[in-house]
C-alpha cells in the first residue's frame, strides 16, 4: 500500500466532464473542471466546503456552472456586445503542456495549468487571437490561488480590450449574519441604479436586501466575516483593481432558473475584477491577474478578532 501523497488526481466529474482534484498534505482540497476552467469546490482541512454551489447547478455545456468560481472573460456582465460574462466560463479548457515559469513557492505541489485558445466560433463574435493561461494552486496551508495570464497573439497588428472577473461564490451560514470589511469609503457603481456612482458609507457592508455593486479601485485585501461559522475569508488580489459584491436576495433568486429559491441565504459573491477601465493589450503583450483566497477561524462574536488587523496583515 503506497503512502505517497497524490496532489493532483484526474477524474471524471458530473455528466462525464473531466476534472482534477487538488489535495494538500493537511487535508484541504479543491476541484477544478476543464469545462470553464471552473473551480467548483474548495474544502478546508476539516473537509468543510468553503465555496457555494447552486442546488440546481447544471453541469451541461453550453450552460455555465452556477457557483464555485466562474471566470468572466472577455466581458463582465452585459458591458459589451458579447453574451453576459463572456465565453471563457462555457468553453472546454485543456491542460497546458508547457506553461510559462511561475515565480511560486517550491512547496506548492497541488496545482494545475490550463489553457484556452479561441475557437473558430469565438473568432466570429470576438475576432482576436489570444492565449489565456490559468494556474490553480492549493497551498500547503489550504489557501487557494488563481493566476490568469492573457496574451494578445493577433498577427494583424490590432490591440484588443477586455473586462474580467473571478466570480467567487462563497458559502456562508446566513447572508444576514455576514459582513464585509475593507470596502469602506470606496466608490462603487450600483448595478441596480443604472451603474450610478456612489461612495460606500458606514464601517462595514451588511445584507438585508439585493446587492449588486462594482467597487472601483478597491483595496488589495478584503475580508468577509461569517459570525455564525466563526470564519473569516480573506481575499488578496493583484492586477485586479475592482471588486464586485452580489447577492440576488429572494425575488431575484426565484427568477434565476439554476438557483434554488432559498440558495441566496447561503451564498455571497465577492469578486476580484478589472471592469471600470478595460485592460488593453497590444500584439505580444500579456496581462496577469491573480487572487489568493484564505479562510481563517475567527471569534469575532466574542470580540477577540479585530477585522482591521485581519486586513492590515494579521
Amino acid at each position: 500500500m503506497s503512502s505517497e501523497m497524490v496532489y493532483v488526481e484526474r477524474r471524471k466529474g458530473i455528466n462525464g466532464l473531466d476534472k482534477v482534484i487538488l489535495r494538500e498534505i493537511r487535508g484541504s482540497s479543491a476541484e477544478v473542471y476543464f469545462y470553464g476552467g471552473h473551480v467548483t469546490s474548495w474544502k478546508n482541512d476539516h473537509g468543510e466546503e468553503l465555496l457555494f454551489l447552486s442546488s440546481k447547478a447544471i453541469f451541461q455545456p453550453p450552460k455555465a456552472i452556477r457557483g464555485g468560481i466562474p471566470i468572466c472573460f472577455p466581458q463582465f456582465s452585459n458591458l459589451g456586445p458579447l453574451e453576459p460574462h463572456g465565453f471563457a466560463r462555457n468553453r472546454i479548457w485543456t491542460e497546458d503542456p508547457d506553461p510559462p515559469p511561475f515565480p511560486t513557492s517550491s512547496s506548492n505541489k497541488a496545482y494545475i495549468d490550463l489553457i484556452l485558445k479561441p475557437s473558430d466560433e469565438d473568432v466570429k463574435t470576438w475576432p482576436h487571437r489570444y492565449e489565456f493561461r490559468l494556474r490553480v494552486t492549493l497551498g500547503p496551508g489550504g489557501d487557494l490561488m488563481l493566476t490568469s495570464r492573457i496574451r494578445n497573439n493577433n498577427t494583424d497588428g490590432k490591440s484588443f480590450s477586455f473586462t474580467f472577473a473571478y466570480h467567487n461564490y462563497f458559502s456562508v451560514s446566513d447572508i444576514s449574519e455576514v459582513r464585509i470589511e475593507g470596502l469602506e469609503t470606496v466608490d462603487y457603481l450600483d448595478n441596480q441604479k443604472d451603474r450610478q456612482r456612489y461612495t460606500e458609507q458606514g464601517d462595514a457592508i451588511t445584507f438585508e436586501s439585493e446587492v449588486d455593486k462594482i467597487y472601483v479601485h478597491a483595496p488589495t485585501k478584503i475580508a468577509i466575516l461569517d459570525h455564525e461559522k466563526k470564519r473569516t475569508f480573506v481575499l488578496r488580489k493583484d492586477g485586479l483593481p475592482d471588486a464586485v459584491v452580489w447577492n440576488p436576495w429572494d425575488k431575484r433568486a426565484k427568477a434565476i432558473s439554476d438557483l434554488g429559491d432559498e440558495d441566496y441565504k447561503h451564498m455571497l459573491c465577492v469578486e476580484t475584477a478589472a471592469i471600470e477601465k478595460p485592460i488593453t493589450l497590444k500584439p505580444g503583450e500579456e496581462w496577469k491577474g491573480r487572487q489568493e483566497l484564505s479562510a481563517v477561524p475567527s471569534s469575532y462574536c466574542s470580540g477577540q478578532l479585530d477585522p482591521k488587523k485581519v486586513l492590515l496583515g494579521g
